[in-house]
């Protein structure tokens, strides 16, 4: 089943190739459309230009710290959420607000009031904040109820009860959401610096590239977003495994 897997990804990821080359080679021009061929020479030197390091780092550190604030902080309002019924009910509204308002209304009040050294960082966090909070709440509340029955016969402690029955039912729940809330932050972090321009970032190599008419540079920069996504979603999930494991050990 894992080569099965393995065999389509890749013919996935071919066809994808194929479909790029024969875009380019019917638009017929670099400015509009770099070739897969033209995007990977490039993708094999910038790294050893100056500012390389300098923009993967800004722009990485800054969307990571926006994630995992945001992964903590719907944590922790979930908790409070599921504790407390009068605290779910004042939270829900700023939940769907966070949803519903574009992405863009948020990097436009924050630019307005503050330096965009930090878009990445508010802009991540508000993306992730809303869909960990809803999927950490729903793994809360879908605990068995006949091991909460067995707790509250054998007068298990509140925090056992939390570490031994609640976490662990939050697992298939949580580690879906990590996937999604990554990719949204990579996404959106990148977008805010698009539009904030703050010197040294990915974001703005994405508008010099825009503005030069590069799209080599552009579909550049594009897979380098994906791969830092990628990485991180990779190690992030395999440590919240590797928790959710711990805890299961614990359990038993």
């Amino acid at each position: 089943m894992s080569n099965r897997k393995t065999i389509f990804k890749i013919l996935s990821v071919t066809l994808a190739l194929l479909v790029w080359q024969a875009a380019a080679m019917a638009v017929k021009s670099e400015v509009l459309l770099a070739s897969p061929a033209k995007v990977a020479l490039r993708l094999m030197g910038i790294w050893r230009e100056a500012g390389f390091l300098k923009s993967v780092a800004f722009s990485f550190s800054r969307i990571a710290a926006g994630f995992l604030l945001g992964f903590f902080g719907g944590i922790m309002l979930a908790f409070l959420s599921f504790k407390s019924e009068a605290a779910g009910f004042l939270i829900a509204p700023y939940m769907a607000l966070i949803k519903t308002v574009p992405v863009v209304c948020f990097i436009v009040i924050f630019l307005i009031r503050f330096s965009s050294r930090a878009i990445s960082v508010f802009i991540s966090f508000l993306i992730v904040l809303p869909t960990i909070y809803a999927n950490f709440l729903s793994g809360l509340l879908s605990a068995d109820k006949k091991l909460l029955e067995v707790a509250a016969v054998y007068e298990m402690s509140a925090f056992n009860r939390l570490k031994y029955i609640y976490l662990p039912q939050t697992e298939q729940h949580l580690i879906p959401a990590v996937g999604v809330a990554l990719g949204l932050a990579f996404k959106s972090g990148v977008a805010a610096e698009v539009m904030g321009i703050p010197s040294g970032s990915i974001g703005e190599q994405i508008y010099q590239a825009k503005i030069y008419l590069n799209s080599c540079d552009l579909l550049t920069w594009t897979a380098i977003i994906i791969l830092m996504s990628f990485i991180f979603d990779k190690v992030f999930v395999k440590l919240l495994k590797e928790a959710y494991s711990g805890m299961k050990r614990g359990a038993k």
